[in-house]
């Protein structure tokens, strides 16, 4: 869309109001938006991950290599690769640039979360169900697995707790932006601060006595939420990992915001940040809002509304105010933006908009035949003025990571990509794949009634019933 037809009160927005589309291809069951913004990448129950073209709303690429569902998806920095990790118990690194499968690990369990590295594709950090997580090198083809450690640093030294903390398991991984340090969540609510390259936990805080269900970081790197069983969503602020200086021993982690509601009691089913971290956006368990909080005064904004269906996962656009959610039961993807009217005065300073016809009173010589020297001479002249059409002006994202050059290549030839439902919902999280012949509403018999395969069988001379109505016999 052209910015000067923006009204600029509206680019001063930076959180989503309205529901203002859907996307579908299959059930969906995960998504994550790319670096850059143009992408979004879907998992769906049935394994294939498919993406999002976001400027049309088109499918881009579908992507065959799992055999069950998604369970978490990971851009690359430059958005050329894609890390998908699904209930099948291995990992997938597909090459967008034709669509291909660099690597497949193989686990011995199911996979909770995998995420990649920032600043290494070749590498991935795991958490996995009842078992250590893992951080995993893929530079060659025989993936080398290195086990990351569950016990907190503190009770490494306590040895009456050691058989304690030994059913400790970790239930999310998340890198930090360098890539120097991976931050893991446990079963227990403890948040560990582990290093890349030692594989050692430097730092270890209790925020809770559940267990830790997802973690997520700004850009920057600087904070962090945190969503837990509990029914609490907690932000904290994170000291740069980077800085030589960093005393681990005395590091405190304090909470910052606690963010919950008091009155219905709600769980959360998944949580993001904002582009610039000002605003936490949770999902909610059994109910079909968005809940939006400001940090600044951790109060609540807004409650995103639309649809009838509970919201799985929730992504925010890396620099926009649009938000997308899955829906648990239909398996839609829903998408939240700002409306934005147009103003077409800004295409010309003496166009005006006007709420009702007025009354035009016509200048003495403004519809007077000008003289074709005069026509001529003008369109000469608009002629040698300089029209850019080729520099594109790059878009500042509230990022700290440089998107390379890389651009996902158009297919034209994408089968299904019309976005056909694949499921039908027969129940609460319950469904059935379509049958062949459903949705053929053309085959009409000689009464107008669907002639569907599952219509009463004639046999022995008497006419088939469907729906408590007589059908005659053909012939």
């Amino acid at each position: 869309m052209n910015l000067s037809l923006i009204d600029p009160f509206v680019l001063g927005l930076d959180c989503p109001e309205t529901l203002s589309g859907k996307l579908r291809s299959g059930h969906s069951t995960s998504i994550r938006f790319s670096h850059r913004g143009d992408l979004l990448a879907s998992g769906r129950h049935d394994g294939i991950v498919v993406i999002f073209d976001i400027e049309t709303n088109g499918v881009a690429r579908k992507l065959r290599g799992h055999t069950r569902q998604v369970q978490s998806l990971s851009w690359s920095t430059n958005d050329r690769y894609l890390l998908s990790a699904g209930q099948d118990w291995k990992c997938v690194l597909w090459d967008l640039k034709d669509g291909a499968r660099v690597r497949t690990v193989r686990f011995e369990s199911a996979i909770f979360i995998a995420e990649l590295h920032p600043k290494n594709h070749n590498l991935f950090a795991a958490a996995l169900f009842e078992d250590q997580p893992v951080l995993v090198d893929i530079s060659d083809e025989v993936p080398t697995k290195y086990t990351l450690p569950s016990v907190p640093r503190q009770t490494q030294s306590e040895p009456a707790s050691e058989k304690k903390e030994a059913k400790q398991t970790t239930t999310v991984t998340v890198f930090t932006p360098d890539g120097t340090h991976i931050i893991t969540g446990t079963n227990r609510g403890w948040l560990n601060i582990i290093n890349t390259e030692s594989r050692e936990v430097r730092h270890s805080t209790r925020l809770t006595n559940n267990i830790i269900v997802f973690v997520r970081l700004t850009p920057s790197g600087r904070d962090v939420v945190i969503n837990s069983s509990d029914r609490i969503v907690r932000t904290l602020h994170l000291p740069d990992f980077s800085d030589p200086k960093l005393d681990y021993e005395t590091l405190r982690l304090d909470v910052e915001h606690k963010f919950q509601d008091l009155v219905q009691k709600l769980s959360w089913n998944h949580v993001s940040f904002s582009p610039t971290g000002e605003y936490v956006t949770a999902s909610t368990w059994m109910n079909h809002h968005i809940y939006v909080w400001e940090r600044g005064q951790g109060s609540l904004v807004k409650i995103l509304e639309g649809t009838k269906e509970e919201l799985s996962v929730v992504e925010w656009h890396p620099f926009r105010p649009y938000v997308a959610a899955v829906g648990v039961d239909s398996g839609r993807i829903h998408l939240w933006s700002i409306n934005q009217p147009q103003r077409w005065s800004a295409l010309a300073p003496d166009f005006a908009e006007v709420e009702e016809n007025v009354e035009y009173i016509e200048r003495e010589d403004e519809f007077d035949i000008q003289p074709i020297e005069e026509i001529h001479k003008r369109r000469l002249d608009q002629e040698d003025e300089e029209v850019d059409v080729l520099t594109i002006e790059p878009v500042k994202a509230s990022t700290e990571f440089e998107a390379g050059d890389f651009r996902m290549p158009v297919l034209l030839d994408i089968e299904n990509s019309d976005s056909e439902d694949e499921v039908v919902a027969v129940g609460a999280g319950q469904f059935r794949r379509k049958s062949p012949g459903a949705g053929r509403d053309w085959m009409q018999d000689d009464e107008g009634v669907a002639a569907s395969g599952d219509e009463a069988r004639r046999g022995n001379g008497t006419p088939a019933v469907q729906n408590g109505t007589k059908r005659r016999r053909a012939g």
